[in-house]
């Protein structure tokens, strides 16, 4: 296994998400039937919401080397799926008459604050991610290995709503990753000019008149000189330095 194409298996996002929507899978076969949920409904679409979970957070991470801005859309519709499965266990709570913990209760506390371990995977990482997020989801068997639907619905709802915040945290930290390095497209771009920079060195090019950088050639694209080869300044649009072509 190709350990960069992976390294979202280290998330402790990816993590909770896979633990997540494992219950969610529980939740949904033990307590949807063909008397509450007779077409089948509700059952795909909690299930499809929690899937899309993990699996956005994975493509967006392996999309991180090449397009941020697509990094950072994905890890979004993750966040999103997760506010729609969360909506999902409070209605399923207000159906009978139920009021979801409230912060301050114990059992909130508890299931907010347990600690996720660290990963320390084998060489084997498939089998050893595995076995982590199942020891991760076992933490919380009290509540969701109880087969009571009200206390399954009210653990849901606080590992998704702390998810959501670490989801949260973690858009916030690509952004600042995007705005100090910026995206694929400005990678290219400088990629680019410093190209055309090597090759106007090697072609004697002039110096800007203004702020001395080596020149480029381009080619005016409209106005009276529309289709015509001019100088411009390498650090352009930082400087607009231009010269006539001789």
């Amino acid at each position: 296994m190709e350990l960069n194409n992976f390294s979202y298996y280290w998330l402790d996002t990816w993590v909770l998400a896979n633990v997540i929507q494992l219950a969610t899978q529980d939740f949904c076969v033990r307590n949807l039937n063909r008397t509450n949920d007779p077409c089948g409904r509700q059952f795909d679409q909690m299930t499809q919401a929690a899937r899309s979970v993990p699996a956005n957070i994975a493509e967006g991470n392996s999309r991180h080397s090449t397009s941020k801005e697509t990094e950072m859309k994905l890890t979004d519709v993750a966040r999103a799926s997760l506010s729609e499965l969360a909506n999902d266990y409070i209605n399923w709570l207000m159906q009978r008459e139920q009021i979801p913990w409230t912060v301050k209760s114990p059992e909130h506390q508890k299931v907010a604050f347990t600690a996720l371990d660290r990963p320390a995977y084998s060489d084997d990482v498939l089998h050893s991610s595995c076995v982590h997020i199942l020891t991760q989801k076992h933490k919380f068997d009290e509540w969701l290995s109880s087969k009571d639907s009200i206390k399954e619905a009210n653990c849901l709802l606080v590992l998704c709503n702390r998810l959501i915040m670490m989801l949260g945290k973690q858009i916030g930290k690509q952004l600042e990753n995007f705005r100090r390095e910026g995206g694929f497209t400005e990678a290219l771009t400088a990629e680019r000019l410093a190209f055309r920079a090597e090759q106007s060195v090697l072609a004697g090019a002039p110096n800007c008149p203004k702020c001395g950088k080596i020149m480029v050639k381009r080619t005016a694209s409209r106005g009276i000189n529309s289709g015509k080869e001019f100088w411009s300044c390498s650090g352009y649009p930082k400087c607009n330095g231009t010269r006539k072509m001789e």
